[in-house]
């Protein structure tokens, strides 16, 4: 089309994505490699300035050295009559201040907000590489939510750098630290400050400093009580609040020295996987406590244990009628129906009839003489006896 507005002959123009105090945002394509891309347009009356345009081609080259899943890439920039331009990439989705316009977002996901902007920011500090204007405008989220990119860069210093003007504040007042304000250098402080006033701003759904008169603002900034997320969200997890509360503090001493330490003490005390797949199972539940392949191995034990009680009761009690139904001679009768067992008959005349059981054992019957006849006398005398010496019986 005749009509496309072409950067380098390469780059398409279409519709504005943002514009802020330093450049604008269009939405782009790449005609060469075919891709989405983001194209950044500084004001006219900023690249006019030397200095300006040298910051601006050596930050963008330091942001395009930085390399993590939470940095928007940056692919190219240069100028084009007169117009300097950052070629970034193209995050499908909207951007974190798009969300906020909602309404306050969830507690967990304020917090997976700010880590992973703490992971960029540790990377770029690492670098020395301070981004400046940290504002949910230049934190991009995409469509499903589940990647975060800190955008933005262009505007960012550099450790080596030292192109800002005297006097200039760079960067977007609302998110900006009262020492900021006051003129001082841009330090790591800064953008730290700007993370906790974004969390603020998620988590109520509302900017922690509302002033729109820049003067009235910045008075606010400097003088007024430190935002307090605990205050305005009593209710909400009390570790993100004092995170919050610790980064936005009037004193700098009293914030965070790093990006890593302020990541640290948002995930202290949380699991490693930051949102739960599933509500975890009720307490109430026994299997919640026991797992379920256990439980037969107990009722297994158990089982075992009670048959091993029940076979040596068994066994004692099978000795105790051993002992109980064996005469001391050490053998054994066959069961009787008298109470003691009776010694087996002494040999008996064979016109005897035979001996009558009892419940006392009978001693053996011994025949019986004539009339007169000494007791004692059996047939195992030497001669059959009638008590008088010498006769014989009938």
């Amino acid at each position: 089309m005749a009509d496309r507005e072409l950067l380098l002959g390469r780059y398409e123009l279409r519709g504005v994505l943002g514009r802020g105090g330093m450049a604008e945002v269009r939405d782009g394509w790449d005609t060469r490699l075919h891709r989405a891309v983001a194209v950044k347009l500084l004001h006219p009356a900023l690249g006019a300035d030397a200095d300006t345009r040298r910051r601006f081609e050596d930050e963008a080259r330091a942001a395009a050295a930085l390399n993590h899943p939470n940095i928007v890439s940056v692919h190219d920039c240069g100028v084009d009559d007169g117009r300097f331009f950052i070629v970034m990439e193209r995050l499908p989705g909207q951007t974190l201040h798009d969300l906020i316009a909602r309404g306050p977002l969830p507690a967990s996901r304020v917090r997976a907000v700010l880590d992973d902007v703490l992971a960029a920011l540790t990377v770029a500090h690492g670098a020395g590489v301070l981004h400046r204007d940290i504002k949910p405008a230049n934190i991009l989220v995409s469509a499903d939510g589940a990647a975060v990119k800190v955008a933005d860069f262009g505007i960012a210093k550099t450790a080596g750098a030292a192109h800002t003007m005297t006097g200039q504040i760079i960067g977007t007042m609302a998110y900006m630290s009262p020492e900021r304000i006051a003129g001082a250098p841009a330090s790591v402080a800064d953008d730290l400050y700007a993370v906790g006033m974004i969390g603020f701003e998620a988590a109520t759904g509302q900017r922690a400093l509302p002033q729109d008169n820049p003067a009235v603002l910045a008075r606010a900034i400097v003088a007024g009580p430190a935002p307090s997320l605990a205050r305005a969200r009593p209710d909400i997890d009390p570790v993100l609040a004092a995170v919050v509360d610790r980064a936005v503090a009037r004193d700098p001493r009293h914030r965070f020295t790093d990006a890593a330490q302020m990541r640290a003490a948002l995930t202290a005390g949380r699991p490693a996987t930051r949102v739960l797949d599933a509500p975890l199972p009720p307490a109430a539940d026994p299997d919640y406590f026991i797992p379920a392949r256990k439980r037969p191995r107990l009722s297994r034990n158990q089982t075992f244990l009670a048959a091993a009680a029940v076979f040596l009761a068994a066994l004692v009690a099978l000795l105790v009628f051993t002992v109980d139904s064996t005469p001391a001679t050490g053998r054994t009768e066959s069961p009787d129906t008298s109470t003691v067992a009776p010694p087996p008959p002494s040999p008996q005349p064979s016109s005897s009839s035979a001996p009558v059981v009892s419940s006392v054992a009978p001693q053996p019957e011994r025949p019986k003489g004539p009339k007169g006849e000494k007791k004692g006398n059996g047939p195992g005398s030497a001669k059959p006896g009638n008590g008088n010496k010498g006769r014989d019986g009938p």
